[in-house]
């Protein structure tokens, strides 16, 4: 059985930058991409969804980022630490979430695919980026 742990969370002010760390232990054959997705406060009783932030696909490497995050975020992977990375920089308020690891398995589909949760079905507990002056 897959799992995944994410560590890294922290509170930080505006423009610093975060290094998330997400290790994943057992068989990873079969496994497609890996992602980071958040969910950010909640707002009143309106349901937050988690949304995707970036994923990383198995085969090739292939990156794809939220536009929201483009050019501040970095998603990396070291296979030797089986551990996925998500570099943080440039932080803004709205980044403030929980912040989620995941796994989707085979058959591997488009890129953008991997930045919706419902190809996901292997997550971490989260960890907490909290950005504020």
């Amino acid at each position: 059985q897959v799992q995944v742990a994410e560590s890294g969370g922290g509170s930080v002010q505006p423009g610093d930058s975060l290094k998330l760390s997400c290790e994943f232990s057992g068989d990873l054959r079969g496994i497609a991409a890996m992602g980071w997705f958040r969910r950010g406060p909640p707002q009143g009783r309106e349901y937050v969804a988690r949304e995707g932030v970036a994923a990383i696909t198995t085969d090739d490497g292939s990156i794809t980022y939220a536009q929201f995050v483009r050019g501040r975020f970095t998603i990396s992977r070291d296979n030797a630490k089986n551990t996925l990375y998500l570099l943080m920089s440039d932080l803004k308020p709205e980044d403030t979430g929980t912040y989620y690891c995941a796994l989707a398995p085979g058959p591997r589909f488009g890129l953008p695919t991997y930045l919706h949760s419902t190809v996901y079905n292997v997550w971490g507990q989260g960890t907490q980026v909290t950005v504020a002056s």
